[in-house]
């Protein structure tokens, strides 16, 4: 399927899932703002889409990566996001969603499993009460967003920073 073709809002998502469903798929839902790609994020969702399953990434939208992250993210704007999403292999569909949870995209798709990642053993997960499974994947450890643009930050300061010899 081709990557514009995997990037869906919710109502035209909502009416694919039932033939899904006749056809035995397992629908499986994550989200996250996937704000800067990296390896961590890839094998998590490689993770989150293997065996006979439909993955749904629910992407938090502009206004809701800023409004849970601040006023300096996202670094990528949403349409860009998703594409990059949809380009992996273990994506099936990319849902952008406002809110800054994903409830009421969870209670309107209804998956049979609910994916996030291992830090959230033992915490409460939004909408596991509308599924019949949460699975916690491992992360990669060492990667996250926020560390990638503290280092940007830092190395750039640095290079700021450093005497110039352009005499």
């Amino acid at each position: 399927m081709s990557i514009a073709n995997k990037i869906i809002n919710l109502p035209a998502l909502l009416k694919k899932l039932p033939a899904l469903r006749r056809k035995g798929q397992t629908i499986a839902f994550t989200n996250g703002c996937f704000d800067l790609m990296h390896i961590g994020h890839v094998k998590y969702l490689e993770e989150a889409g293997r065996g006979n399953r439909i993955l749904i990434v629910g992407l938090n939208s502009d206004s809701s990566v800023g409004q849970i992250k601040g006023p300096n993210r996202p670094i990528v704007h949403q349409k860009s996001r998703a594409a990059v999403l949809a380009a992996l292999e273990s994506v099936d569909f990319v849902v952008i969603f406002n809110e800054d949870t994903p409830y009421k995209i969870i209670s309107k798709i209804k998956p049979d499993i609910l994916i996030k990642g291992a830090d959230y053993k033992g915490k409460p997960v939004i909408g596991e009460d509308l599924v019949g499974k949460v699975e916690l994947v491992k992360y990669v450890p060492g990667f996250s967003t926020t560390n990638i643009i503290e280092k940007i930050k830092r190395d750039c300061f640095v290079a700021e920073s450093a005497p110039r010899n352009d005499k």
